[in-house]
């Protein structure tokens, strides 16, 4: 069974940071690409950021661009998203997704408020 636990969510003010944690289980990242959606209130959930399989990125939103980093430990079977400058747009929650193009399992989520 896939299973996604993110962490590391929270307020922080403007161009503060914060750094997500997932932990997966259920599958290898050889299996699946992993990464990060987001949904803020009254809007369809974005994709972030996805990470293919073998290792390479596979897609980053132009809107974090500069700004947020995702990187893995394979051995921990834990992916993060690193989130510098954060701005009150970036206030959602963050679900962490895996997948063929992180589109088939998602975790419970993660809110992140930035104030300004």
């Amino acid at each position: 069974e896939v299973q996604l636990v993110e962490s590391g969510g929270g307020l922080v003010q403007a161009g503060g940071s914060l750094r997500l944690s997932c932990l997966a289980s259920g599958f290898t990242f050889d299996d699946y690409a992993i990464g990060w959606v987001r949904q803020a209130p009254g809007k369809e959930r974005e994709g972030v950021s996805c990470y293919s399989a073998s290792g390479n990125l596979t897609y980053l939103s132009n809107s974090v661009k500069g700004r947020f980093t995702i990187s893995s430990d394979n051995a921990k079977n834990t992916v993060y998203l690193q989130m510098n400058n954060l701005k009150p747009d970036d206030t959602a929650v963050y679900y962490c997704a895996a997948g063929s193009q992180c589109a088939d399992y998602w975790g419970q989520g993660t809110q992140v408020t930035v104030s300004s």
